[in-house]
């Protein structure tokens, strides 16, 4: 499934070359620019990557008036733009369109990033009716996506020019991180977060609306969300953990559990916002109040979870050295609940399930 479209500006979104156009730049493409809001609505973000100085994308943003989630602007190769965009995004390249007039260019970028889906323009305009970009799952979270990027790249500047800490600026934009168990009405965002994110996922696969009802609705299991907001925006529900709390545990001796979490998801949204290390704070708070010996987390190893493996790491939790190793395979990361908990941020608040 398509997350990011990625423009050219001269004769894509714009109908000629923004550098030869004197004082009139020129018109938006209103056949391309309708397509950009249909996918829009359907929650795919947008960004621009063109050899045109920095105006060029402020203008085709205030024309086409969409939410652009990033803009590579200069002259040099447009798959090495595209990648930083991706990593700007945290997104995978497989997940990336690639929309440019310039026959030479697609295919640069098609040798560079062979994952990208590589389009004309002509090709770009029958894309509403393919199924790459044809959510299988939509939320009202999922519509906002573009202007809660757009939010984001706000959000990413002022913090590039802020001079204290991460967790001062976290302070400073007025973040705030609700963790409380889930409710029916989470259930298909739930749901949307399993399907659409790939990074900071432990599991191997989706979690359908009817799985997630089921352990809503179970005595063993907590099913429990994170919601997340500042002054830049309001992200809503940004991720999830469920907790099995009984499974017998190899620790603390008999009568004693291990919670175990099957899932846990979060957006990418979410990084670096703290909203992941307050959650497996408050987990493992829970699971200690609750009588739990043990914490165990499920997670399967891929090259692009690799932020969620150092945040388990963070929060105390290890992976034993005889377990099994290599892509996607599952290991088994877990920690002692005896002695020194971490602590829950001060910008987050954890009702207890």
């Amino acid at each position: 499934m398509i997350k990011c479209v990625v423009w050219d500006i001269d004769n894509t979104l714009l109908t000629g070359t923004y550098l030869e156009s004197g004082d009139q730049p020129p018109a938006p493409d209103a056949g391309l620019v309708e397509v950009a809001r249909e996918l829009d609505r359907r929650g795919i973000l947008h960004a621009l990557a063109s050899k045109n100085p920095p105006e060029a994308a402020d203008y085709v943003a205030r024309v086409t008036r969409l939410p652009f989630a990033a803009a590579e602007t200069g002259w040099g190769r447009k798959s090495e733009a595209v990648r930083r965009i991706i990593d700007e995004l945290a997104i995978g390249a497989d997940t990336v369109a690639f929309v440019d007039d310039d026959l030479m260019e697609r295919a640069e970028v098609a040798a560079g990033l062979p994952e990208v889906l590589v389009l004309s323009p002509e090709d770009a305009a029958e894309a509403p009716g393919w199924p790459q970009f044809r959510p299988a799952v939509l939320t009202d979270e999922g519509r906002r996506r573009g202007q809660l990027y757009a939010q984001r790249r706000l959000r990413q500047d002022e913090a590039r020019a802020f001079g204290g800490s991460r967790d001062d600026f976290l302070r400073y934009a007025g973040t705030r991180v609700l963790i409380a168990p889930a409710a029916a009405a989470d259930l298909p965002r739930l749901h949307e977060l399993s399907v659409r994110t790939h990074q900071f996922t432990t599991a191997a696969g989706p979690a359908s609306e009817a799985d997630l009802a089921g352990w809503l609705g179970s005595d063993r299991y907590r099913l429990v969300t994170a919601r997340l907001s500042d002054r830049f925006g309001d992200d809503g529900l940004v991720g999830g953990v469920l907790a099995d709390t009984g499974e017998p545990g190899s620790a603390g001796g008999p009568g004693r559990t291990a919670w175990t979490v099957p899932l846990l998801v979060m957006s990418c949204r979410a990084m670096g916002r703290g909203v992941l290390d307050a959650l497996l704070a408050a987990l493992v708070q829970q699971a200690a109040a609750a009588g739990a010996a043990e914490l165990r987390v499920r997670c399967r190893v891929t090259a692009r979870n690799v932020p969620l493996r150092l945040a388990l790491a963070a929060a105390g939790l290890r992976a034993s050295a005889d377990q099994p190793s290599g892509e996607d395979q599952p290991v088994v990361f877990s920690r002692g609940l005896a002695g020194p908990l971490p602590a829950v941020p001060d910008w987050a608040q954890a009702a207890n399930s």
